[in-house]
């Protein structure tokens, strides 16, 4: 049996080939798609739209990263546009009827937090399908996002909460610094951390984890609370941008989460992926949907795009798994 517990040394190997799984395509494309842009567009390439794809790609990176967490652990999290949505009212309206921005700040990540507790306690201890948990959860907090809004979206914020989101420094807008720091550190903590090896470990294979003796369970639980301090943070970023907090706020950002981890080389059956692929999945779609705007394209085609990017994408992880010819031939 000993054999097939992998000691902490193996789960540090399997750490180093799930995180330097080859990003060189995702790279080319982004390249290929930019230069193409560049092509059809005169403002693709000035340094305002650039800076825009950055900052409009703030809200969906850094829920990325979280998602990155969750997605490694063969999970899934469909809850985190409306967690966005509903922390991000909530705080905003707290905000505006204290005239207290660090009050709003608060708000907003203890109400993320405690929906994505009850999502990674859902999966962990009860056991339930991280897909249909997290579905229902989305439901439910789009339910409470409209019920609390009665539709209306809240204004005249305090400048401290709409700082993250609003601001600049040096030059660059806080919130793509801060986006850039969240895949830092959550870079950091995959490659080099105990837990992030336990991420990987519980990923590609659970029962050899538990075996191991790692706490399958925690981990879990604790990548979906991570998922949720990300979304907590976003909605504090896309509040503070828009400067108003309205009850449809994030609707389809967890497909463009998903899209981004996804591509980005992070495998929908855990065990496999990176915040630096992450990142790279970020920017790819924030260009595509940049280009097509800059285009006037119909923003029917953006969601269409975005699905069949999230389709080739799961079809090249099945393919490179095996999974596809294991079925043809089963």
């Amino acid at each position: 049996m000993s054999s097939t517990i992998p000691a902490p040394a193996a789960w540090r190997a399997q750490t180093e080939r799930a995180f330097s799984s080859n990003i060189a395509p995702i790279v080319g494309a982004l390249l290929v798609v930019s230069i193409a842009l560049s092509f059809m567009s005169d403002v693709f390439l000035t340094g305002n739209n650039l800076s825009n794809i950055v900052t409009q790609s703030a809200v969906v990176g850094i829920a990325a990263v979280g998602a990155t967490f969750v997605i490694i652990t063969s999970g899934i999290d469909l809850s985190v546009g409306a967690n966005i949505a509903l922390a991000g009212f909530l705080g905003a309206q707290w905000a505006h009827h204290s005239d207290n921005g660090l009050l709003g700040i608060l708000t907003i990540l203890a109400v993320a937090l405690v929906v994505g507790a009850f999502n990674g306690a859902s999966v962990a201890w009860l056991g339930l399908a991280p897909f249909i948990v997290t579905l229902a959860v989305m439901g439910m907090a789009r339910g409470l996002t409209l019920q609390f809004s009665k539709g209306q979206s809240v204004y005249e914020l305090p400048g401290s909460l709409n700082w993250l989101g609003s601001a600049d420094f040096a030059g660059l807008k806080v919130s793509a610094i801060v986006t850039i720091l969240l895949f830092l550190v959550g870079h950091l903590v995959l490659s080099r951390t105990t837990f992030g090896h336990r991420v990987y470990a519980v990923g590609g294979n659970a029962d050899a984890a538990r075996l191991a003796g790692i706490n399958v369970k925690r981990v879990v639980f604790s990548t979906y609370v991570i998922a949720a301090l990300c979304a907590g943070i976003a909605a504090i970023i896309l509040v503070g941008r828009l400067d108003s907090a309205t009850p449809n706020a994030a609707n389809g950002t967890e497909l463009q989460v998903i899209a981004a981890v996804v591509i980005g080389g992070t495998s929908l059956f855990g065990g496999k992926g990176s915040m630096i692929g992450t990142l790279v999945g970020v920017l790819l779609i924030g260009v595509i949907n940049n280009g097509l705007t800059l285009l006037n394209v119909s923003s029917f085609w953006v969601q269409f795009v975005q699905g069949a990017l999230i389709f080739l994408a799961v079809l090249l992880d099945s393919f490179n798994t095996g999974r596809l010819k294991r079925a043809a031939t089963s």
